[in-house]
């Protein structure tokens, strides 16, 4: 049960145990006015659609509004910026995209280091890319794919959302690792990459299930293979890339951070909520309609994912040597 302020000062004067009933009294209050959730990217986009889910979540939970603030442009940094440089006390998060994991390469000269200058509070979902082909291209498999790309070199392209996204880094490493040699044309967005994708403007892509989903289910795309090292229950059906080149991994992956140094109780609070979130009915059904893989887990769990991929997003954009626009 929650104190009132009034007992909780008068409890404070009447006991010599004032340290750990003020550690209490705080957690118990967190948070006691609205907290900024802040998205790099605009509305109606896949990060955003998720911080509006679990805004909702955890202002259904902990009583206050959660404020979903859209701050788009340069990949995320503008709002991942601006989350390293509010007050560590909860009231500021992020709801961090993929993007973090490819940035620091991109943009060399950041004026912060997303993980050294932020702390992990839980992830939510891990989306797989779909390698999928406009239904005019002859192949039905990734092995197929391959084999034509190889035969006709020059003739295929892949889609991405711009230099430096999901979709851009997963195709990279998918010539990278096959030697199909695919041609890079990037968009300002997914919306544009899949419309020419289904005119068949472009032949290949490598989007995520949520821009794929509703294509797919209407046949104007077929699906060769997902991208993560298991099956999506969004796609049964469908193998995935490793199952052909062993090791390829692509996904796009979703969860909240806060600035350094907010206090571990409002961390600990934050992240129980958000696992009681994934394990909600109706917040799994929404996810799973996106073709989502829950990511609960500790902050630890959501750290260690951060930096394990902004490790390997940094060497296949090193070794091909992609620059931001």
């Amino acid at each position: 049960m929650k104190l009132l302020r009034r007992d909780f000062l008068h409890l404070a004067a009447g006991t010599v145990a004032w340290p750990a009933v003020s550690r209490l009294a705080l957690a118990d209050a967190y948070p006691s006015h609205p907290v900024r959730l802040l998205v790099g990217f605009a509305a109606g986009s896949t990060t955003d659609i998720l911080g509006r889910l679990i805004g909702r979540w955890l202002s259904q939970r902990l009583g206050q509004t959660f404020v979903v603030e859209n701050r788009p442009g340069a990949g995320g940094n503008i709002a991942a910026e601006e989350l390293t440089k509010a007050a560590p006390d909860g009231y500021t998060l992020y709801m961090v995209p993929p993007a973090v994991a490819a940035n620091a390469a991109l943009y060399p000269h950041l004026n912060f280091d997303f993980i050294r200058d932020t702390a992990p509070v839980g992830g939510v979902v891990r989306v797989p890319n779909v390698a999928e082909v406009n239904p005019s291209v002859p192949v039905k498999t990734i092995a197929e794919l391959i084999a034509y790309a190889k035969a006709n070199p020059g003739k295929l392209s892949f889609e991405s959302a711009g230099i430096g996204t999901a979709s851009h880094l997963a195709g990279q490493l998918f010539n990278s690792m096959t030697g199909a040699n695919l041609q890079h044309v990037p968009y300002r967005g997914d919306g544009p990459a899949m419309a020419d994708l289904v005119a068949g403007q472009v032949q290949v892509g490598f989007a995520t299930m949520t821009a794929s989903i509703g294509f797919i289910r209407a046949g104007k795309l077929r699906p060769l293979a997902v991208c993560t090292l298991k099956r999506s229950d969004a796609l049964p059906d469908v193998p995935t890339v490793n199952d052909t080149v062993p090791g390829f991994e692509a996904s796009s992956w979703f969860g909240v951070s806060a600035p350094k140094g907010t206090p571990a109780d409002i961390v600990t609070t934050l992240n129980r909520e958000i696992n009681l979130g994934l394990a909600d009915a109706n917040v799994k059904a929404r996810l799973a309609d996106m073709g989502g893989m829950l990511l609960s887990g500790s902050p630890a769990d959501w750290g260690k994912l951060i930096a394990d991929e902004t490790a390997k997003w940094g060497k296949v954009i090193h070794d091909a040597g992609i620059k931001a626009e």
